[in-house]
């Protein structure tokens, strides 16, 4: 939750007894919370937008490029071998890195490339017809999702926007504050004492009027999007420059990393992302390769990609992130045709799946269509609650500014067995979300100059 009218919040009337560690602390939550609210508002807002977008974007790609994900429907499909010729003719400049092979009967084979001038992390999907061996188009691909060019914008705008490493430090603020901003405020909404029934907790209080109204309604929303907004932000963390990196060190001390397929020629792990060759020719032995993999049990959707060094092996990995999730893997030696090594999903660790699944659910890839819904709404949630946040604010800016001042020193009234394990938590915090501690400091400092002023003022 961001802003809220806390005149109303601040109501002694409605907390715990005298005397509590709540009771000191509440004043300084609800400062917090109100500056997170004001001053990280506007990166959340961005976030949420751009992030409702992004989960429409999924659908828009299948709209705007109908004709490249789509061929008439033959009467039998031609060999992966003779479709990635047909794509290798088309762009021989073009050197091949994997092939995606139609999984329904009406998609397109997608032959994936790397050639010139593209930008890291994109390669060109030239679209075959698999029963005519005609090309329908060729699209830039960003990315393990192939995302094409659109989705690959809305992605880029929600996550940089389109400001390179720059940019990113948007998006880590708000992913960083918006864990704190959510609990903060459901710290607030379910310890207000006048909200004795759960009705009033879980509903909009209809009967108010006016600012208590709309928090009725602020705090009602947040309370149901709580849980997407802590998944939200603690996936969207791991992308983030600074915070991800932390989060990639803790997860390699924890040895809780994605495992990897060992090949048999000297155990190298193999990647798409070193599959930048192609050697054998255009598709060699590409029909076998996917035989070798259907025989283990692996199927559509895949993707077949190339051996990242001569003689290496072909690896064949099922794409299927929605659940159930298909995601099993193996190397394929192209020469015999012989499966040289396998990787189970079942047999990653907790932990790597845990990460796999929440990568996944933030993408909308997860459930499918279900999924992108509910990012839209989870996006539309966050979005009103900061105009409710906002609309509160202005009501009162004109002549109090950030609002009415709370009680200041109530954490010198916390008993030392609570006050020091917090101070210790928020620096360890703060220190493994250096954005989020920085910026923090920052609230500090300004709500001590705040406090300055005031007593200036008397």
């Amino acid at each position: 939750m961001t802003s809220t009218d806390v005149r109303s919040v601040a109501d002694p009337e409605q907390s715990p007894g005298r005397g509590t560690a709540w009771t000191a602390l509440k004043p300084l939550v609800l400062r917090l919370h109100f500056y997170a609210g004001i001053l990280i508002a506007p990166f959340l807002l961005v976030a949420a937008t751009t992030g409702l977008l992004y989960a429409a974007s999924f659908q828009v790609e299948q709209i705007v490029y109908r004709h490249e994900l789509t061929a008439p429907v033959g009467e039998s499909r031609l060999p992966l071998t003779r479709q990635v010729a047909a794509a290798q003719t088309a762009r021989p400049d073009g050197r091949i890195t994997a092939i995606r092979p139609a999984d329904e009967r009406d998609s397109t084979t997608r032959v994936l490339m790397d050639v010139p001038s593209l930008p890291d992390s994109t390669q060109l999907a030239v679209f075959v017809d698999p029963y005519t061996g005609q090309v329908r188009g060729m699209l830039d691909s960003y990315g393990s999702s192939g995302a094409l060019p659109v989705r690959a914008w809305i992605s880029g705008l929600h996550r940089h926007l389109h400001l390179g490493e720059t940019g990113r430090i948007y998006s880590e603020l708000a992913a960083g504050w918006l864990w704190i901003v959510a609990l903060g405020g459901l710290v607030l909404w379910v310890t207000r004492r006048r909200r004795k029934r759960l009705r009033g907790l879980i509903a909009p209080d209809r009967s108010l009027a006016g600012a208590r109204r709309r928090l009725s309604w602020h705090g009602s929303v947040g309370l149901w999007a709580v849980v997407g907004l802590l998944f939200l932000s603690a996936t969207g963390l791991t992308w983030s420059k600074y915070a991800g990196e932390n989060v990639d060190e803790l997860r390699a001390a924890l040895g809780w990393t994605t495992p990897t397929i060992a090949t048999s020629s000297g155990d190298h792990a193999a990647h798409s992302e070193n599959s930048g060759h192609q050697h054998g020719g255009a598709g060699a032995d590409v029909d076998r390769v996917a035989q070798a993999a259907a025989g283990k049990g692996l199927s559509g959707p895949l993707e077949i990609v190339w051996p990242g060094e001569a003689g290496g092996p072909y690896l064949v990995k099922e794409i299927d992130k929605s659940v159930p999730q298909r995601l099993d893997q193996v190397a394929v030696d192209a020469t015999t045709g012989q499966v040289s090594a396998e990787l189970r999903f079942a047999d990653y660790p907790l932990a790597a799946k845990l990460t796999r699944w929440g990568i996944d659910g933030h993408m909308g890839l997860l459930f499918g269509l279900a999924n992108q819904l509910l990012l839209a709404l989870l996006a539309g949630g966050v979005i009103t609650l900061i105009v409710l946040g906002y609309r509160m604010w202005w009501q009162r800016r004109p002549t109090r500014g950030f609002g009415s001042p709370y009680p200041r020193g109530g954490w010198r009234k916390v008993h030392g067995a609570v006050l020091v394990p917090l101070c210790l938590l928020a620096v360890a915090v703060g220190w493994f979300l250096p954005l989020m501690g920085i910026s923090l400091a920052v609230f500090l400092v300004i709500d001590v100059l705040l406090g300055v002023r005031a007593r200036m003022a008397r």
